[in-house]
């Protein structure tokens, strides 16, 4: 067996854990994302879990991330635009997911007045940064 598949039979095993849990303790557990993730070296296999908080009106510049990214928005409203999808606005308890090295043109707290704090979860298959700028695109506004 190789380690992806031990990794994500720890993954499925710990969802049914938490089913398991969920009903013992009267707890509620809902499915928040399921996406396909592209093959990766099993051997070299990473997570990084980042919160990253954004102030009233603040937004990055046009970037890639070298892994698969699966988000996850704690508080407040993030505009984000994908590589080959429109703009769309994340909200409190929404999740999104990004392939490996697809352009994200558009990172922006949707307010002016209040901060947005979301959750990424880098899954990654090598050393790398987890970020970087890309400077042949213009951010959307």
């Amino acid at each position: 067996m190789t380690r992806l598949n031990w990794a994500i039979g720890l993954a499925a095993g710990l969802l049914v854990g938490v089913d398991i849990v969920a009903q013992a303790r009267g707890a509620q557990a809902r499915m928040l994302l399921s996406q396909a993730v592209p093959p990766l070296d099993g051997n070299k296999l990473t997570a990084r879990l980042v919160e990253v908080t954004y102030p009233p009106g603040g937004r990055s510049t046009p970037h890639r991330h070298p892994c698969a990214v699966i988000g996850y928005v704690v508080s407040g409203a993030m505009r984000m635009g994908f590589e080959g999808k429109p703009d769309s606005v994340y909200k409190r308890g929404d999740t999104f997911f990004e392939r490996p090295n697809d352009l994200h043109r558009a990172s922006a707290n949707a307010s002016d007045t209040e901060p947005a704090t979301f959750i990424v979860n880098f899954l990654c298959d090598r050393e790398t940064p987890l970020t970087v700028p890309d400077s042949s695109h213009k951010q959307d506004r």
